[in-house]
């Protein structure tokens, strides 16, 4: 990727805003095909249209969504250089400013608990075991993950969060000698 990304093909988790909006419109820039990847339909389809790219809806802690969306990304490009598994959440929808009280954990509900994790965690795990056999079928390339400050920090107003960041730096770097 020295030269840019003419010619490779990227997927995006939670492409359709922030740092995986962002990445899109660089990828794209840079001559990447972007496969715009997200929960949120009429945002990830609103940046594929900008970029040039395809929008696929995707729950990153699906294991089978996962599979169909490689496999649809394979079929259409003849291959995958590129993952990008940036989508995330925070254990607790919030509003600005919200993130002063002291966290509760008796206050996370087992929804807002799987959740996160599913997102966090799982969509890292999952996107990693679906995209690196695709990425060296495809002659190589690369998997990036987001985890944050709070993968090598302690964050308190959020220690649900900082666990499932941890686990991100864990896991990448667990991986990073078998790829």
């Amino acid at each position: 990727f020295d030269e840019g990304f003419e010619g490779t093909v990227a997927l995006v988790t939670g492409g359709a805003s922030g740092i995986g909006r962002a990445a899109c419109r660089r990828l794209a820039r840079e001559g990447a095909r972007v496969m715009v990847a997200d929960l949120d339909e009429a945002g990830g389809k609103a940046v594929a249209e900008e970029v040039g790219g395809e929008f696929a809806r995707l729950d990153v802690g699906d294991p089978a969504a996962w599979s169909d969306t490689v496999s649809r990304v394979t079929s259409k490009h003849g291959g995958l250089h590129l993952a990008y598994l940036n989508a995330g959440v925070t254990t607790l929808r919030s509003e600005p400013g919200d993130l002063v009280a002291p966290f509760d954990i008796t206050a996370v509900s087992d929804a807002a608990y799987r959740r996160i994790m599913g997102a966090n965690v799982d969509g890292v795990i999952l996107g990693m075991r679906a995209c690196a056999p695709a990425i060296a079928s495809s002659g190589g390339g690369a998997v990036v993950a987001t985890a944050s400050a709070a993968g090598v920090i302690a964050f308190p107003p959020d220690p649900i969060y900082t666990a499932t960041k941890h686990a991100v730096v864990g896991f990448v770097r667990s991986m990073a000698p078998w790829l």
